[in-house]
């Protein structure tokens, strides 16, 4: 049995508050990953857990044993994923902006800000579905997203942080297209197996 993937929401993702703010990227992403999960990934475990339960005493059967512990993940997932979904709101960072709605930031802004040393970093506001530190993509809801919000070229903010206070400069504001990585066959799922394992196939459709 391959181990599958069913990624863990976020600490801070139950928890958002109001409504579930999110890039159209983002929510494509979550679609990209609900359909995978619903039409691709939970048959392919389920026919593998069908033909493990072929193969005799079911209470000592590792791979039918996996195969269910899989199936409730799976299906876990999906259930927030359908949450996040339908509770979504969509912002779109290039929809054209007037007044301070344009200098300020507010979600979906890129701003660019230095740190007291003089160090400068250029981070993006999103939802805490999409937030990936590889492209400093931060929630709006973590401490530096609340530090930054509302601010414009020339204000200060003050980051209060586990790790201690810090005074930051907003240099720059802007509101461009925030690019969000598509979603892909993650490593180890059992769709995207070239085979299905020890023999496997899969259920046939009703």
């Amino acid at each position: 049995m391959r181990k599958g993937f069913t990624r863990r929401p976020q600490a801070d993702e139950p928890a958002t508050p109001g409504k579930n703010y999110i890039t159209p990227g983002g929510l494509q992403r979550l679609k990209d990953e609900h359909q995978f999960l619903l039409t691709r990934e939970r048959p392919a475990v389920t026919a593998v857990v069908a033909w493990a339960a072929s193969n005799g005493d079911r209470s000592e059967n590792a791979d039918y044993q996996y195969g269910k512990r899989r199936l409730r993940q799976i299906d876990g997932r999906i259930r927030f994923l359908t949450k996040r979904i339908e509770s979504a709101a969509v912002v779109d960072p290039e929809t054209p902006r007037a007044g301070q709605a344009a200098t300020r930031a507010f979600f979906g802004a890129t701003v660019r800000y230095a740190n007291a040393a003089g160090t400068e970093r250029v981070v993006c506001i999103v939802g805490a579905d999409e937030v990936d530190l590889n492209r400093n993509h931060i929630s709006w809801v973590s401490p530096l997203g609340r530090a930054l919000m509302k601010s414009a070229a020339g204000d200060h903010a003050v980051l209060q942080a586990p790790g201690g206070t810090a005074n930051l400069t907003v240099l720059e504001v802007r509101y461009e297209r925030i690019s969000v990585e598509s979603f892909r066959d993650p490593p180890g799922a059992e769709a995207s197996a070239k085979g299905l394992p020890r023999g496997a196939n899969p259920p046939d459709e009703d």
